[in-house]
């Protein structure tokens, strides 16, 4: 990690430590401890919601999906990194915000705000290092249109101390393999800048594609994408099963009626996507959107969701044919024990099991957005 690729990076102080963080991965996991998050009133999920008044929060959840706090957010919100050693998380603005906030999952209460550096923005989501010490943020070089991976000390305040290519344009999820010492980058392809909002510039050329870097220096090991026909099949949102299988959720910027996979499945060094299969008429009722994905907590089967078509989608890893259930607005989604909790936009927050059948519900006063980030492991 050059001075073409860090800005303001101590190069040998990152490297020395996360060279730390690997040597150690075998035993420091990547997922929150058990124990670390057993507290009395922390909770298993973190969601941004908008209240019957208009304002923005962020809820904790518990596995029953009643609510331990509400914490108010500055705009929008969007997706949540939990902190892998201590209740603590970070959650961020919404694309194209500038805030992230760091949690006391226990109190419900903010510690810290963070701020995106001059000619950078969030696109909701980060991860840490499997060690706590590193945040990662992926980030929109506003000018050049470049994808940046935001690098912060968690042990300093989250002090800003660099960032890396992300290997494509306009990164959205990422998250840390199991290994511990990989990052997968969900590269949507799409290039957009605050000044047009949310307009997308460049749907004629766009490529997405699926980057592993090296967290230790940001080395990119591989890039996938998807084969030319679907090069408008913007990646998304991601999720990481214990045996390494990436789920690649992804919004299909044609026309709804194309019926594309939406999922598709890799594991580093496998080559292509592998796309899970349903006809092409099931596919058209997602609406080209798939908004959030999961796996169950043992990793044999994945789901994704669609708000704008009202359905959730499931497949077995290992192939087999597509299982569906129809709910309004239906977005958030994360593992739960024996299937999946789902958080729909009129305050749903609803237990399904490996079949997507629902199983309990309850309700909330307002709307949850589009993701519902797992907190605890769930198996």
């Amino acid at each position: 990690m050059g001075p073409e690729t860090a800005r303001g990076l101590d190069r040998r102080h990152f490297l020395a430590a996360a060279t730390t963080a690997a040597t150690t991965a075998a035993v420091v996991p990547a997922i929150p401890p058990t124990l670390a998050w057993a507290a009395a009133g922390a909770p298993a999920y973190l969601a941004a919601t908008r209240d019957a008044g208009g304002d923005y929060r962020l809820i904790g959840l518990g596995r029953d999906g009643a609510a331990r706090f509400a914490l108010p957010l500055p705009e929008r919100g969007h997706a949540a990194a939990a902190h892998p050693l201590r209740a603590e998380a970070v959650a961020f603005a919404r694309r194209p915000g500038r805030f992230a906030i760091v949690i006391d999952c226990v109190a419900g209460r903010e510690l810290a705000r963070l701020e995106s550096p001059a000619g950078r923005h969030f696109y909701g989501h980060g991860t840490f290092s499997a060690d706590g010490r590193y945040l990662f943020t992926t980030e929109n070089a506003v000018e050049s249109g470049e994808g940046r991976l935001g690098i912060w000390d968690a042990h300093a305040g989250y002090a800003r101390i660099g960032e890396v290519s992300t290997g494509g344009i306009g990164p959205h999820d990422l998250l840390l393999m199991p290994d511990g010492v990989t990052l997968v980058v969900a590269n949507g392809g799409i290039r957009t800048h605050p000044e047009s909002g949310r307009e997308k510039l460049n749907l004629a050329s766009m490529m997405p594609n699926l980057a592993y870097l090296r967290a230790e220096d940001g080395v990119i090991l591989d890039r996938i994408e998807p084969p030319s026909a679907l090069r408008q099949n913007s990646i998304r949102h991601l999720a990481v099963s214990p045996s390494r299988t990436v789920a690649a959720a992804m919004q299909w910027q044609g026309d709804p009626a194309d019926g594309v996979p939406l999922l598709a499945f890799h594991r580093p060094g496998d080559g292509p996507l592998r796309f899970a299969e349903a006809a092409p008429w099931e596919m058209a009722l997602m609406l080209g959107y798939a908004g959030s994905v999961a796996f169950t907590g043992a990793g044999t089967r994945a789901a994704i969701t669609s708000p704008r078509g009202g359905r959730v989608m499931a497949w077995d890893v290992a192939g087999g044919p597509a299982i569906s259930w129809s709910r309004p607005d239906v977005c958030g989604l994360a593992p739960s024990p024996g299937g999946w909790l789902a958080t729909d936009g009129l305050g749903g927050v609803i237990q399904l099991d490996v079949d997507l059948t629902p199983k309990a519900a309850i309700r909330h006063d307002g709307a949850f957005d589009n993701h519902l980030v797992a907190l605890q492991p769930t198996l």
